[in-house]
């Protein structure tokens, strides 16, 4: 129970900050781009869902994160493999339920602020709903969850999906929240997408679908 408290804490408090510099970032955006006289800038054109447009893949022999699966990732997202430390009160938030984070995809270097973040777990006899339920078990914050079973467009991997959102109090207002979830041979993954607001979370929404319906074993 401490460590939930210290996750949801920890979690809440991340997202205030880099909500308080994206603000900035856009306020130096807007004066720019009005000389500085207040003017109003028109709203950044929002991409459907299934418009990303593919700029590599992670996953497989010689990409940034060696993962059990493959999937395409949107133009300019970066990824990172996440290596835990010495300091295991780190480590212990960089676990969650059965899961270990293993990779970060950046969406900064293509105009966004967020990640798709990938863990991994070892047990392979569980499905994807069961990951997903023990995973967000860990998620203190956690409310209006709704899972869905599905087929991944590439049809090789059953896959679960869960929406959910985050709420503290030191949020503005719920946060949106998905992930999907396959079983590999080598253990499950989970590869979830978490915005810092709604616009922002629409923003990231076209990379998450892109590495759903690309996925497949590595």
């Amino acid at each position: 129970m401490v460590r939930n408290s210290v996750r949801g804490t920890v979690t809440a408090v991340l997202a205030v900050v880099s909500m308080a510099v994206t603000g900035c970032t856009s306020s130096a955006q807007d004066d720019g781009g009005n000389g500085g006289n207040g003017g109003k800038v028109a709203p950044k054109p929002r991409a459907s869902a299934q418009s990303a447009t593919k700029g590599g893949s992670v996953g497989g022999s010689g990409s940034a994160c060696a993962l059990p699966v493959t999937f395409d990732l949107a133009a300019s997202w970066k990824p990172e493999a996440v290596q835990l430390g010495e300091d295991e009160a780190l480590n212990e938030l960089a676990r969650q339920g059965p899961l270990t984070l293993v990779c970060e995809i950046d969406a900064k270097p293509a105009g966004s602020i967020g990640f798709l973040r990938v863990w991994t777990g070892d047990r392979a006899d569980r499905t994807p709903r069961q990951v997903l339920k023990a995973f967000l078990a860990d998620e203190p914050n956690a409310g209006k969850i709704t899972y869905t079973d599905t087929d991944t467009e590439a049809g090789t991997l059953p896959a679960t999906e869960v929406g959910y959102t985050i709420s503290s109090e030191l949020l503005d207002g719920p946060q949106k929240k998905r992930a999907f979830a396959v079983s590999t041979p080598r253990g499950p993954v989970v590869v979830h997408l978490g915005g810092l607001d709604p616009e922002e979370y629409e923003d990231l929404l076209p990379a998450y679908e892109l590495a759903k319906r690309t996925v497949r074993l590595g």
